[in-house]
C-alpha cells in the first residue's frame, strides 16, 4: 500500500497479498475490504509473518547537513513549480468563467429583446384583428393630380378610419437626445449676430409694402412662416389656400390649393423644399417643390377628428407635431407621413389650439382652449408641467432661443414663463392677443393684437422695454400673426384682410443704420 518494505508484514489469507500491519488494519477498520481486490476482509483474515529485524541504510545525501539542505532545496523548487502550475490553472479557469458569464448575459439580453418584440408584434396583430372588421373600403377613384390634390385612394383614408401608431422607437429617441445634446452645447457658445437690427432701427420701422395674397371673397391671413435662408414667406388664409411669397421680388411663387377650409397653420421644414399646412378640414398636408416653384401634395394626413390648429417642426427636420381640437397631438415621421404617436391627456379633456417645440427638441409646449399651457416630454409623451393663469383660449406660444423663456398669448394678453422655475414672471396686458413670437436670436419679442408691439427681451428681473408700436393698417382691428425677418431687418404682419404687410426701414435709412452700426463697432 505504501510502496515501501513493510516493517511488520502481514499476509491476507484470502488473496495472499502482503501488507504493512498498521496500514491494513486502519484500512479494514475504515472500509472493511481489501484495498487491492476489493473483497470483504477482516482483521482475523490477516496473519503476521515473522522476519528478521532489518535496519535500512540511510541515503548518502541525507547523511550530512549539505545533503539535507540540497534535499530541502529540491523539495522547495518542486513546491514552487507545483504552485505556479496551480496559479496558471486558476487564471485559465477565471477567464473561462468570465467568458461564460458574458455569453450568459448577452444571451439573456437577446432573449429579453426578442420577447419584447414578440409581445409588441402580438399586440399589434391583436389590434389589427380588432379593427379589420371596421376598416372602410379603399377609395379607388382616379382623381387627377392637380396642384396638390392627390387621388383619394393613394394618400387619404376616410376620416373615421382608425390608424395604428407604432410609437416613438428607441432609435428615434436616441436621435432626438443626440440632437438635444448638440444644440445645447452649441447654445452655450451662441453669440448675437452682428447683422442683427439695432433697437434704434426697430424704433424707426414703418410700413414698406402691402401685398394682397388671398382672395377678396374670403379675406384673412390665419398663419405665417418665414424661410430666413431664402427670405421667402408662407401664409395660410381663410380662403383655404397657402401662398408662397418671395419678399425681395414681391412676387407670388406658388399658391397651394387642396384644403377645403381655412389654413390654420403653415410651416417651412428647415431649408428644404417642404412645407406643412394644417387646416380646419381636420387634415395636415405635406407639400414638396416639384420644380419651378410648383408645389405638389405628397401626403394628406387624416389622423385627427377635429380642426387641426397648429403644426411645429422638430429641430432635426425629420419629425413634426400637429395639435388639434380633438384633444390630441400627433408625432409624425416627415418622410413617410406616418403618425408614430397620438397623445391625449387622460387626466383632463383639453382642446389644443397652439403648439411649439423647444429649441432643443425634447420639450413640446401646447396651448389649449381651456386657458391652460401644457409642457410635454417628447420622449415619454408625458405631461411634465402645466401653466395656469390665462383667460380665454391660448392662441399662440413661442420659445426663446436661449431655452429659458416661454411666451404665450391669449385673450387677456401675453404672459412670460421661466422654464427653470416654472412660474410666470411678467405679463403684457393686451386685449385679444392673437400671436406672440421671439425673433430667431431671442433678442426681440413681437405681439400681434389690435396693434403690433415689439419688445426688447431681458432677464427675469429686468424690464422688457416696449420698442415700437405698429398700427394695424388693415382696418379690421385684428392683427393675426407676426414674424421677424432675417436678422430682424423687417417684421411681417398678417391681418384679417387679405394683405401681407412688411414693416421695416426705408432703403436710405437702412444704409444710414448700417453706417451707425459700423461706427458703434
Amino acid at each position: 500500500v505504501s510502496g515501501e518494505v513493510p516493517e511488520e508484514p502481514v499476509v491476507s489469507t484470502k488473496s495472499g497479498l502482503l501488507f504493512e500491519r498498521r496500514l491494513i488494519e486502519r484500512h479494514i477498520l475504515d472500509y472493511g475490504k481489501c484495498p487491492v481486490t476489493g473483497e470483504p476482509l477482516t482483521i482475523d483474515d490477516v496473519v503476521p509473518i515473522k522476519t528478521g529485524k532489518v535496519i535500512k541504510p540511510k541515503p548518502v545525501h541525507t547523511a550530512s547537513i549539505p545533503g539535507l539542505l540540497g534535499t530541502f532545496q529540491n523539495e522547495w523548487d518542486g513546491l514552487m513549480l507545483s504552485n505556479f502550475a496551480l496559479e496558471q490553472q486558476l487564471h485559465t479557469a477565471r477567464q473561462e468563467l468570465s467568458h461564460a458569464l458574458y455569453q450568459h448575459d448577452s444571451a439573456c439580453r437577446v432573449i429579453a429583446r426578442l420577447k419584447k418584440e414578440r409581445d409588441e408584434a402580438r399586440q399589434l396583430l391583436a389590434e389589427v384583428e380588432r379593427h379589420i372588421p371596421a376598416a372602410p373600403e379603399a377609395v379607388t377613384a382616379n382623381t387627377a393630380l392637380s396642384n396638390g390634390k392627390r387621388a383619394a385612394g393613394d394618400e387619404e383614408m376616410a376620416p373615421d378610419a382608425k390608424k395604428l401608431c407604432p410609437g416613438i422607437s428607441a432609435e428615434i429617441i436616441t436621435e432626438l437626445t443626440d440632437c438635444n445634446a448638440a444644440l445645447s452645447q452649441k447654445r452655450k457658445k451662441r453669440q448675437i449676430p452682428e447683422t442683427l437690427a439695432s433697437i434704434d432701427s426697430l424704433e424707426r420701422f414703418t410700413q414698406l409694402s402691402s401685398h394682397p395674397l388671398h382672395k377678396t371673397n374670403k379675406p384673412g391671413i390665419c398663419s405665417m412662416d418665414i424661410l430666413h435662408s431664402k427670405d421667402v414667406i408662407a401664409t395660410g388664409g381663410v380662403d383655404a389656400t397657402a401662398v408662397i411669397f418671395d419678399r425681395p421680388s414681391g412676387q407670388i411663387l406658388s399658391t397651394l390649393t387642396g384644403h377645403s377650409k381655412k389654413v390654420t397653420s403653415v410651416k417651412f421644414v428647415g431649408d428644404s423644399d417642404l412645407v406643412l399646412t394644417a387646416s380646419a378640414d381636420k387634415t395636415v398636408r405635406i407639400w414638396r417643390d416639384s420644380g419651378d416653384r410648383n408645389y405638389a401634395c405628397g401626403h394628406t394626413l387624416n389622423d385627427h377628428s377635429a380642426e387641426v390648429r397648429a403644426v411645429t417642426v422638430h429641430a432635426t427636420n425629420k419629425y413634426f407635431v400637429s395639435a388639434s381640437l380633438d384633444s390630441t397631438w400627433c408625432f409624425y415621421d416627415l418622410s413617410s407621413g406616418l403618425c408614430l404617436a397620438k397623445v391625449s391627456d387622460d387626466s383632463e379633456k383639453v382642446d389644443y389650439t397652439a403648439a411649439a417645440f423647444h429649441p432643443d427638441g425634447l420639450i413640446l409646449g401646447t396651448g389649449t382652449s381651456q386657458s391652460v399651457v401644457k409642457i410635454w416630454d417628447v420622449k415619454s409623451q408625458a405631461n411634465v408641467a402645466k401653466f395656469d393663469g390665462h383667460t380665454g383660449e391660448v392662441t399662440s406660444i413661442s420659445f426663446s432661443e436661449n431655452g429659458y423663456f416661454l411666451a404665450t398669448a391669449a385673450e387677456d394678453g401675453v404672459r412670460l414663463w421661466d422654464l427653470r422655475k416654472l412660474r410666470n414672471f411678467k405679463s403684457f396686458l393686451s386685449a385679444d392677443a392673437n400671436s406672440v413670437e421671439f425673433d430667431p436670436s431671442g433678442s426681440y419679442l413681437g405681439v400681434a393684437a389690435s396693434d403690433i408691439r415689439l419688445y426688447q427681451t431681458a432677464s427675469v428681473k429686468a424690464e422688457w422695454n416696449l420698442i415700437k408700436t405698429l398700427p394695424d393698417l388693415s382696418g379690421t382691428g385684428k392683427a393675426t400673426c407676426v414674424k421677424f425677418g432675417p436678422d430682424a431687418q423687417y417684421v411681417a404682419v398678417g391681418s384679417m384682410d387679405r394683405n401681407l404687410r412688411i414693416f421695416g426701414l426705408p432703403g436710405d435709412q437702412i444704409a444710414n443704420a448700417d453706417d451707425d452700426s459700423a461706427q458703434d463697432s
